[in-house]
This record gives structure tokens, sequence and C-alpha cells, in this order.
């Protein structure tokens, strides 16, 4: 699956969204943590070390089961079902990275 979520992904992402204010360097200080939302469901995930501690980035090795499509032999997440994708959660409220980025006052570099 070419389009489901994985690690190299999520780097491509920070890269696009570099001075956004879409990315946990830049909007952790605001009160944005990152997560995932799994579009087909609506379910939220924090983002977490694989031993369930919150993470300060997106990280793919605390996401459950149910989401996830590929690990390595050592058990890390490698790819996640196409429908997730990746935001944050402020305010208890899930935004995707545009959304992130308008909060914050600057506009997604596409």
């Amino acid at each position: 699956m070419t389009n489901a979520l994985s690690q190299a992904v999520l780097e491509c992402e920070n890269s696009r969204y570099l001075g956004s204010g879409a990315r946990s360097q830049e909007n952790h200080s605001l009160g944005f943590r990152p997560a995932f939302m799994d579009a087909e469901t609506g379910i939220v995930y924090a983002s977490c070390f694989s031993d369930g501690r919150p993470a300060p980035f997106h990280l793919l090795d605390g996401l459950p089961d149910e989401v996830v499509l590929a690990r390595s032999p050592i058990g890390r997440v490698e790819s996640v079902k196409q429908s997730v994708v990746s935001g944050f959660v402020f305010e208890r409220r899930f935004f995707t990275r545009d959304e992130a980025a308008s909060s914050v006052g600057r506009e997604p570099i596409h």
C-alpha cells in the first residue's frame, strides 16, 4: 500500500510543514499534542511510545494493532491503514496539520 502512513511519510510531512506551525517542534509550547485520527472510524489516538508513554512527536509505535498494517521483525510499526492521518489534539479536539497551521496563524506550505 503506497498511500499507507509510514515513518517515511511522517518525515515528508515534517519537511513539507516546516515553518507552518504544524510540526510538534513548532506548536508544542502552544498546547498542541501529536496525535493520529482514523478517518474511517473517527477514533483519535495520542502519539505514544510502544510502552504507552506520551511521545513528544509523531510516532507510529504506540498505535493499536487494529490500525497497524506491517511491523518490522523487532516489532516496530512500519505502516498503518490509509485512513490514519497525522495531526494534533488541542483542547480535546483533533486538528489536521493544515488546521493546526491555520490555528497558529500560519498558512501551510504546499
